[in-house]
């Protein structure tokens, strides 16, 4: 079943394992699926003599395996044929069982993790299509690993309908906490912590054997993880300086983009490799990297910037870089909040399957909304474009494609009033033309919401913003404090861009570095 140049991949990856691993499986013949995940595991076990099956007896529709080190279990369980987009998360959980993945977390959020109390069992739904799914799986294994406190489940909804409809998940990932729903979509290892630390009681904070707050100081502080980040840490690092990113990930909204192809000399490239090239390049240079985490407050007056962010940790610095980029603009009305997950999708790609045969909108007329409603009308029954201005802002060449798809209705000076539900799922949009000002209701299944981003600057209350939120930035990056730079999405440079953001980044540090010089900082 696994193809045998993965095989000799994945044999070439658990070449140094130390501890024994063994795939505890309950399979039913009853389960469809039975001959194929059987097929699975015994392929998978012949990658490394550290790793073993042990079947046991199951009956009705039992289809999972869980993973235990020296025959103690990990709380880490597979329900449904890791293949796909998960297999990483498989890999990833027997290597950081072993202490050699990649993607484990620094010591200060490791404490946060093992501070959570009480038993915390966790199931993530999952579509093996999906590829926002792996990085909410994968964080949940490792909350697994450091704390036994905790259990983790992967269940494949498309082996398990049932229980996926009985659940009311209409969006992947979905993430239940002993039972009740905890997290819809993608996310960071940061913001499942936090959701976590909410519900459940912790007796962690990040002070120091003092029992005060963490403080770190460096020269240069890059709050932002993404390219204008990473550029603007490198750039500084270059000089010579001390230099710490604190981010809520590495690549940061670029993780989400699934192909570009105007980063000039790379004629195309995935968000994803594009994060991990980021990172590789950061590693280069004595950087301190700080991610998963997020900005609670800051004192940017005076010499000395201070940062604080969730857990109580503090950074300190002359100068601060904020390039924290942007996020998906929602659009706050009533009832949006309420369905997100339960028919109120941000995600076409990974989301669009459950929705096959029906009826959907997507809310937006740029480049982005017009790729999804083409992506959506070759599995969707109809494909209703909502745009607020009078017209599209897409491509002409998207525009002519949706044009010409027979199940593709576009809507222009239609303005989305109201989210309706019926307490389980979204049922209806409430719209209402802005050149008639007649009001309607549209019947759907599900809307996918593409209406562009918004600066991610609420924690820099001290700075000056435009009327949509960008900090105000001159031609050299400088805000209105002395010290203190803006670059990329965040900032007022028009024109959001991968390769702005990076020219921006870099000019930011060596901004601040000129200032450093000059005695101005």
């Amino acid at each position: 079943m696994i193809d045998s140049s993965i095989i000799q991949q994945v044999t070439d990856i658990f070449a140094n394992l130390d501890s024994r691993y063994t795939l505890s499986a309950y399979i039913s013949s009853e389960h469809e699926s039975s001959v194929e995940m059987v097929e699975f595991l015994n392929d998978f076990a012949t990658t490394s003599s550290h790793i073993s099956i042990e079947h046991h007896e199951a009956t009705g529709k039992t289809l999972y395996f869980d993973l235990l080190k020296d025959d103690v279990p990990t709380g880490i369980t597979f329900r449904g044929i890791p293949n796909g987009h998960e297999f990483s998360s498989l890999l990833l959980a027997i290597l950081n069982a072993d202490g050699k993945g990649k993607n484990l977390p620094d010591e200060g959020i490791s404490r946060r993790v093992r501070a959570l109390q009480g038993d915390i069992r966790l199931q993530t739904y999952i579509s093996l299509s999906c590829t926002n799914c792996p990085d909410v799986v994968q964080i949940l294994n490792i909350f697994a690993l450091l704390n036994p406190n905790i259990s983790h489940e992967m269940v494949d909804g498309a082996l398990f309908q049932d229980e996926v409809e009985a659940k009311g998940v209409q969006a992947v990932p979905s993430v239940f906490a002993d039972g009740e729903l905890l997290h819809v979509g993608r996310g960071s290892l940061g913001e499942l912590l936090e959701k976590l630390e909410a519900k459940y009681p912790a007796t962690s904070d990040a002070t120091n054997a003092t029992g005060e707050p963490t403080l770190r100081s460096y020269d240069v502080v890059v709050v932002g993880g993404g390219p204008a980040g990473a550029s603007a840490a490198i750039y500084s690092a270059r000089k010579g300086l001390k230099v710490a990113i604190v981010a809520e990930r590495i690549g940061g909204q670029v993780k989400e983009t699934v192909g570009i192809e105007n980063l000039i000399s790379i004629p195309y490239t995935t968000g994803s490799e594009l994060a991990d090239n980021l990172r590789t390049h950061l590693t280069h240079y004595p950087i301190e990297l700080f991610e998963n985490r997020r900005i609670v407050r800051t004192e940017l007056e005076g010499k000395q910037k201070l940062i604080e962010v969730v857990g109580g940790e503090l950074f300190s610095a002359p100068a601060v870089i904020i390039a924290t980029g942007a996020g998906w603009r929602r659009l706050n009305v009533e009832g949006e909040a309420e369905y997100i997950g339960r028919g109120v999708a941000f995600c076409p790609h990974c989301d669009g399957p459950f929705y096959a045969g029906k009826r959907v909108a997507v809310i937006g007329g740029g480049n982005s909304g017009i790729e999804a409603a083409i992506d959506l009308a070759g599995i969707c029954q109809k494909v209703t474009v909502v745009e607020f201005m009078d017209s599209l802002k897409a491509d002409k060449v998207l525009q002519d494609k949706a044009h010409s798809l027979p199940n593709v209705e576009i809507l222009t000076s239609t303005q989305t009033t109201k989210v309706e539900g019926n307490g389980e799922k979204l049922t209806a949009l409430h719209l209402k033309n802005r050149q008639t000002d007649e009001e309607y209701t549209l019947e759907l299944d599900g809307v996918f919401v593409q209406i562009g981003l918004s600066a991610n600057s609420q924690p820099f209350a001290e700075l000056e913003k435009t009327r949509i939120g960008e900090i105000v930035i001159d031609a050299h990056c400088r805000t209105n404090i002395p010290g203190v730079y803006a670059a990329g999405d965040v900032s007022s440079v028009p024109y959001k861009q991968i390769i702005i953001a990076m020219g921006e980044g870099a000019k930011a540090a060596l901004t601040a570095f000129d200032d450093r010089t000059r005695g101005v900082i």
